[in-house]
């Protein structure tokens, strides 16, 4: 059993890895200071499967002093805490800045000073991180874009481009966890992200699109695409992602110090609308509405697909579940929660 502080922990990402944590017997200790949408019907649903079985704190990674408090004696940390929508970040770059670089470098000296020696430290980072890409060719098809020389996807040996004042804060964190295990022997490792989805995701229109597209169809809502709707994300479900926290963790001496891409992978990419609106469709029973179109949003890339080879030899971690059966689960969800969107 491990003594684990998760940030962000009543989010999307943070509940799902909660519970699952929390189920296999860990001393799980949650810090979040509510202000996402849906945060606190996840903090609900937490302590509705598990009662007494975890710890809450709520705090924010920008107060130094709080999260230091939360993270003594913490033996696994995972930062999930961040502010994760480009265009809040093109509205209010000072508040982005604050939240992922300030806030991660905070976590980062609590967790180096928390009295354990060389706890282990997980950061949940973006593909943004390498911008836009404009370097590699890219094709269009009848449904999508595809990377004619990346078969195989984006690895983590592209070069850094960071893009958008999200890219930046995300980028500057990620950097500082990667230094932290070379400079002071920090047991830090960073995840760069591709899409994520899954039950416990609220989803907002700038932001965990897989999740607000299918609320959207579901509530009979309008929905507004920014693009052609032909842009290509390799998506990862959510219990994926926990599964590469556990790996990473169980193979700290191989991981630390490293930096893994994780999506769905080639095997799981799709157009964001033109391929999703049909498995949106299966998934509902019903045929989703066409939608409308606006201009491209800033900094949005043609395409992205993760390549998960690096996590795959080193972690012995791949994706399990695929698309149909992702977003089904996800409506799943989604229907027995609709009087809350």
């Amino acid at each position: 059993m491990a003594r684990i502080l998760i940030t962000g922990g009543a989010g999307f990402v943070g509940s799902n890895l909660a519970h699952h944590m929390i189920e296999a017997g860990h001393d799980v200790t949650l810090f979040d200071n509510l202000s996402r949408r849906g945060s606190a019907l996840n903090l609900a649903w937490l302590g509705e499967q598990h009662g007494e079985g975890f710890r809450f704190i709520k705090g924010d990674v920008r107060d130094a002093g709080a999260i230091v408090e939360a993270a003594h004696g913490q033996e696994v940390i995972y930062h999930t805490a961040a502010q994760t929508a480009v265009t809040t970040s093109v509205r209010d770059p000072r508040e982005d800045f604050e939240i992922n670089a300030q806030g991660t470098f905070n976590t980062l000296e609590a967790a180096r000073n928390n009295g354990v020696e060389r706890p282990i430290f997980i950061m949940t980072s973006t593909n943004k991180v390498y911008g836009g890409m404009e370097d590699v060719a890219v094709e269009e098809t009848a449904t999508g874009y595809r990377f004619p020389d990346l078969p195989q996807g984006v690895d983590e040996s592209r070069p850094l481009d960071f893009h958008s004042p999200y890219g930046c804060s995300k980028g500057a964190a990620d950097q500082y966890v990667r230094d932290y295990s070379r400079i002071y022997g920090l047991r830090s490792v960073v995840f760069r992200m591709s899409c994520i989805y899954g039950p416990h995701q609220w989803g907002m229109e700038d932001q965990a699109w897989v999740a607000w597209l299918t609320i959207q169809a579901l509530k009979g809502r309008p929905i507004t695409i920014y693009g052609d709707g032909k842009q290509v994300r390799d998506i990862l479900y959510v219990d994926d992602l926990v599964h590469a926290f556990e790996a990473a963790t169980k193979r700290i001496d191989v991981a630390a110090g490293q930096i893994y891409n994780l999506g769905g992978g080639p095997e799981n990419a799709l157009s964001i609308w033109q391929d999703l609106r049909p498995v949106l469709s299966a998934a509902l029973g019903s045929q989703v509405p066409e939608a409308t179109y606006a201009d491209w949003r800033p900094g949005d890339q043609k395409i992205y697909v993760s390549n998960t080879a690096k996590a795959g030899t080193e972690l012995g971690w791949t994706p399990e579940v695929g698309i149909e059966e992702g977003v089904a689960r996800l409506v799943a969800w989604a229907r027995c929660n609709t009087d809350s969107f």
